[in-house]
């Protein structure tokens, strides 16, 4: 295993281990959510960039462009939660109330 690669899968997993042990707040899972999606857009930009091929050139900017948009509606909701709930913690929330 290259150390790039440690890198990226150890940055991943990071990610991952905060969004399950974490959870406690909105924001801290988006958070996580979007260190997942970065360190997902520099591994394939270095595997395209590898691989030397440009039909795989695109791939990494319309994974940004999905991350975006997860961004995006990600941060719609966390407004949307603490306007209606006074709070972002996800314990308060309950899907039966709604």
């Amino acid at each position: 295993m290259t150390p790039a690669h440690f890198a990226f899968s150890s940055t991943f997993m990071l990610g991952l281990s905060g969004l399950a042990f974490y959870r406690t707040h909105l924001l801290s899972a988006l958070i996580c959510l979007e260190g997942m999606m970065l360190s997902l857009f520099i591994a394939l930009s270095l595997w395209a960039l590898q691989l030397d091929s440009t039909s795989f050139s695109a791939a990494p900017m319309l994974l940004l462009a999905f991350s975006a948009c997860e961004a995006s509606a990600g941060l719609a909701l966390l407004v949307a939660t603490a306007r209606t709930h006074g709070t972002d913690r996800l314990q308060s929330l309950n899907l039966l109330q709604c």
